[in-house]
C-alpha cells in the first residue's frame, strides 16, 4: 500500500469513515499503545504511584483522582479515552476506543461495563473485508453506570444518570434518569423519593449537597 493510501486510511479511521483496521501503519501505532496497558495490568494494587503514572501516560487525558482497577482492557490502550476527574472504573473495564470516548466528571463505572465506538457493517460483503467505522461515545458527569452494562457507538449519556446492571445502551439517554433493559430505556426520572431513600426502604442517613 502506498504511502497517500496508508495517511487516507489512518484519516478515515479518525473521522468516522468506513476504514481496514488492519493497514499495517494502523496496527503498528494500535499495539504500541496496547504495551502500556499490558504493563498496568501486570501491576499489583500497593503499586499505586505506578498504576498513576501509566494511567497519565495510556489515556488521552486524564483528570485529578482517577482509577481503574486491574485489569483494564482497551483496543488503543486507552489512548483514545478522555477521563474528567475523579473517574472511576471497576475490574474489568472494557473500552473499545478506536473512536474517542469522552467520560465526564465523577462517573462510575462497575465492574465488567463495555464501552464500544467500533462497528461493522451490516452488509456481508464489507464484513468479509473486515470493514470498519468507529462512532464516538459522550457520559456526561456524575453518571453511574452499573455492572455488566454494555453502551454501544455513538451514544451521548446524559449527566447524573443512572444506567442499571446489564443494560445494552443503543440509543441516546438523557440527564437526570434512570435507564436499564435491553435495549435500555428511561424506567423514570430521579425526583424527591431518591433525595429520601438509597435502596428501597432504607433511609438516607447522610447530609446531601
Amino acid at each position: 500500500m502506498q504511502r497517500n493510501e496508508k495517511e487516507e486510511m489512518r484519516q478515515r479511521m479518525e473521522e468516522g469513515r468506513l476504514y481496514q483496521p488492519n493497514d499495517e501503519e494502523i496496527t503498528q501505532r494500535q499495539f504500541a499503545c496496547m504495551e502500556k496497558m499490558y504493563a498496568y495490568n501486570a501491576t499489583h494494587a500497593m503499586e499505586q504511584e505506578k498504576r498513576q503514572a501509566l494511567l497519565q501516560e495510556m489515556l488521552a487525558e486524564v483528570g485529578e483522582g482517577c482509577y481503574i482497577e486491574a485489569p483494564f482492557y482497551s483496543n488503543w490502550g486507552g489512548s483514545h479515552v478522555h477521563f474528567g476527574n475523579h473517574v472511576y472504573a471497576n475490574f474489568h473495564f472494557t473500552a473499545v476506543d478506536d473512536g474517542h470516548i469522552y467520560i465526564g466528571d465523577s462517573v462510575m463505572i462497575g465492574p465488567n461495563v463495555t464501552i464500544a465506538t467500533a462497528g461493522h457493517p451490516v452488509e456481508p460483503s464489507l464484513r468479509r473485508q473486515a470493514i470498519q467505522y468507529n462512532a464516538d461515545v459522550h457520559i456526561g458527569a456524575n453518571v453511574w453506570i452499573g455492572a455488566g452494562a454494555v453502551i454501544l457507538p455513538g451514544v451521548t449519556i446524559g449527566e447524573n444518570t443512572v444506567i442499571g446492571g446489564g443494560s445494552v445502551v443503543t440509543k441516546d439517554i438523557p440527564a437526570n434518569v434512570v435507564a436499564v433493559g435491553n435495549p435500555c430505556r428511561v424506567l423514570r426520572p430521579i425526583g424527591e423519593k431518591d433525595r429520601e431513600f438509597y435502596f428501597r426502604d432504607r433511609r438516607i442517613d447522610l447530609p446531601l449537597e
